[in-house]
């Protein structure tokens, strides 16, 4: 069927709606947009620095046992039950026995600091039974030791200017010769803050080249960049004012500042592609915008409302932690969108037709051979091969899929310890003193707490000698100190060190050992109650119920995702066919993210010390974020293929005209979502390394393997039967359209 893209462009203008105005509106009064954004920013910017809050990843889980026995020993013995760290110091020229006073002096002053319960002199500590493992706080060669310091909260919530306290109060020992490093949430406290701005060079310097060379423009390279960083900045401003009200964690601007930077150029560089064909198209700026929001526009805004969508299906964790940094990331999105509908627009609209007066290379548009439906460039032969032979390249893809989701198979959740970090880190160094001194299991100790409130006194003797049996037994454990009673009596309290470090699955074993048979057994008959606490029995808790929830997490993210396709392009098999390889395409990126930091294939490379296992909230954090930013491309394609067939009624031809004239920007976009989340593995912080790489890979395959390969090939195989919709579904699914014009549809079978 005969087809001009100007009539094309004359129906939707005049079938145009609210984006249509709006995109037109920004574009003719660019000034006042421009000057509005930036009056916006600079106040956001000043709010924010006056009321916004600080980010923290002081959180709780109140139905955990670990919490639960948390509380119980801080009403029974409110100094036992605080929130421990360890000062820990080596010295190598003297034993720290001679070090007398200057401890006493360090413990004192350290007592008389805010929020802690108490310090405990390695000193005074009674020695280690014979033939049992030393696990402190002195180590036989009198060389290392560790002050434990109890805190009535979380000391690494405290603020920067607390670590200079406890400086001045550990200053005596560091004087007379003895390294003193700070361990656990003290030495999270005392890590350097976090620096995004090579990331975010680096990310921005790969964008530019890849502009570039994709697109030949100067001005077209420089609008997405620049829009982007405006929104980001804004909603980055918004998330710190969110903070002064809820506990955001300390990742949250980091994953924040990746999210929005991916999706903001992602969104500026479909509207600005648009808006390039609509000029050489034979528009004027101001109409070529408005047309621009009012196709591309509508997509990135059903993209975005995708994003959102993914990341609100977090909350169906029911962890607050990780719900709330699926509102962090959220944040930045709505910044993004709105970022691409109004300041794109007005930008476009100051730059006029001279958005190709710089250039490296020939300016490009959509395709290579400019406006016209029968382009001759590399993307339309490769479109034609694909149409000839869907299922060679539907086979290729799915092969390297499944290749790369093979180590998914071992995947190991758990908490990535201190001794992953650099050791510039101070509690990677405390951390080094103390596996070397008294064992790797000495580094997450497990607090073992029974509550025999309810159990008479005649029975209370056979209960401790009962338990202590059951403790001295357990499988895992290096050493079971006895269990001694809290001074009103009502509480048995001991600690279980296990063989191994704390972020070893041998741990999380033994943990999960000791909550599940050990304290049940050693309880059972009476009316005590057993708890494992801690900060390891915690982070087992939180693993735990994170890999209890992914499923539930996938379930909630894929059906919405779903549903919003079918609603968008009323196909049943094409939103079939967008969830499964969706979900195919995460599996692949789990599988390179296991393969690296699990597996440790490349892990020394990216800054990794030794094996390390997947942090349990990043594959569920993968998922919502990776299936909705893999959406941007699906409905960016799908419109396309859609807007085609509702145009041509031929199913398969529609496929290879919207795949030649939307690889080059879905391979472009690509690229720069990959550079920005690639660039953050220079991070020091291990999660975000691990998100990062997780995250780039992910973008990577869903754009090559899965975008370019396997769904042109789907959509050829399945032709006219994409677009089947039962008559029953269609009445009852709303209608929304991705492209922003509704044509009359080819007649399809129901």
């Amino acid at each position: 069927m005969p087809h001009s893209r100007t009539g094309e462009g004359d129906l939707k203008a005049a079938r145009g709606g609210v984006l249509r105005r709006l995109g037109e509106w920004c574009a003719r009064h660019f000034v006042i947009v421009i000057l509005a954004w930036l009056v916006a920013l600079v106040a956001l910017q000043v709010v924010s620095r006056e009321f916004g809050g600080a980010y923290s990843d002081n959180f709780s889980l109140p139905q955990a046992q670990a919490q639960k026995g948390l509380d119980v020993l801080k009403a029974h013995d409110p100094q036992a039950g605080g929130y421990s760290s360890q000062i820990v110091m080596r010295d190598d020229q003297q034993p720290l026995t001679a070090l007398g006073s200057q401890m006493s002096t360090t413990v004192a002053d350290l007592e008389k600091l805010p929020h802690v319960l108490s310090a405990q002199s390695p000193l005074s500590a009674p020695a280690t039974p014979s033939g049992q493992q030393n696990v402190g706080p002195l180590s036989d060669d009198k060389k290392t030791a560790y002050i434990t310091v109890r805190f009535d909260v979380q000391p690494s919530t405290l603020g920067d200017d607390y670590l200079n306290g406890v400086d001045t109060a550990v200053q005596p020992l560091r004087s007379a010769g003895a390294e003193v490093e700070y361990g656990g949430p003290l030495g999270e406290l005392a890590r350097p803050a976090a620096d995004d701005r090579v990331s975010e060079l680096i990310g921005f310097g790969v964008a530019v080249i890849v502009l570039l060379v994709g697109f030949g423009s100067v001005i077209a390279a420089v609008v997405p960049l620049l829009s982007a960083l405006i929104s980001v900045v804004g909603g980055l401003a918004i998330l710190g004012l969110l903070a002064a009200a809820f506990t955001f964690a300390t990742v949250s601007p980091t994953l924040a500042t990746m999210i929005g930077l991916g999706v903001g150029i992602d969104y500026a560089l479909f509207m600005l592609t648009r808006h390039r064909q609509n000029l050489i198209d034979g528009m004027d700026p101001v109409r070529a915008a408005g047309q621009a929001a009012s196709t591309s526009g509508h997509a990135v805004l059903v993209s975005g409302c995708t994003v959102i969508i993914a990341l609100a299906g977090l909350s169906a964790s029911g962890v607050s932690f990780i719900s709330l940094l699926g509102v962090a990331a959220a944040v930045t999105v709505v910044s993004a969108v709105v970022g691409a509908l109004t300041l794109v627009p007005a930008l476009l609209g100051f730059i006029g037709r001279h958005i190709d007066r710089y250039h490296v290379r020939p300016p490009v548009a959509e395709t290579e051979a400019g406006a016209g439906d029968t382009p001759q460039g590399t993307w339309h032969r490769y479109a034609q091969r694909v149409e000839r032979r869907p299922l060679r390249f539907l086979s290729a893809g799915v092969a390297v899929v499944v290749a790369l989701a093979i180590p998914l198979f071992s995947i190991q959740l758990g908490h990535i310890g201190d001794g992953a970090d650099p050791t510039s880190f101070t509690d990677r160094r405390a951390y080094d003193l103390m596996a070397d001194a008294f064992g790797p299991g000495s580094n997450g100790p497990l607090t073992v707490v029974i509550d025999q409130t309810n159990v008479p006194q005649s029975q209370r003797s056979d209960l401790a000698s009962k338990a202590q049996q059951s403790l001295d037994k357990v499988q895992g454990a290096a050493v079971v100190t006895p269990l001694t009673p809290t001074q009103d009596g009502d509480l048995l309290v001991g600690t279980v060190y296990s063989t191994k470090s704390p972020q070893n699955s041998a741990t999380t074993d033994l943990t999960n050992r000791l909550v599940d048979d050990t304290l049940p057994d050693a309880v059972q008959g009476t009316d005590a109650k057993g708890y494992v606490t801690g900060t390891t029995a915690t982070q087992v808790d939180f693993r735990d119920i994170v890999a209890s929830q992914l499923p539930v997490i996938i379930a909630v993210v894929v059906g919405l995702a779903f549903l919003i396709i079918l609603a968008v392009f009323r196909g049943l098999l094409v939103a079939v066919k967008a969830a499964v390889l969706n979900v195919l395409s995460i599996a692949a990126s789990y599988g390179v993210v296991v393969a690296v930091f699990q597996w440790g294939w490349g892990g020394p490379a990216l800054g990794v010390h030794g094996k390390v296992p997947i942090e349990s909230y990043v594959p569920m954090m993968m998922f919502a974020i990776v299936f909705g930013l893999s959406m941007d491309y699906e409905i960016f394609l799908l419109s396309r293929v859609h807007e085609a067939w509702l145009r041509t009624g031929d199913a398969k031809r529609s496929v290879a005209h919207a795949l030649e004239i939307t690889a080059r920007v879905i391979t472009c976009a690509a690229l720069i979502m990959v550079s920005v989340f690639a660039a953050f593995i220079v991070s020091d912080n291990i999660v975000v390394k691990m998100l990062g790489l997780g995250l780039a890979v992910s973008v990577l395959i869903d754009a090559t393997v899965v975008r370019l390969l396997m769904v042109p090939a789907v959509m050829t195989l399945l032709g006219r039967h994409a677009w089947w919709m039962p008559r029953w579904l269609d009445r009852v699914m709303p209608h929304i359209d991705a492209e922003g014009a509704q044509t009359g549809s080819p007649s399809v079978s129901h």
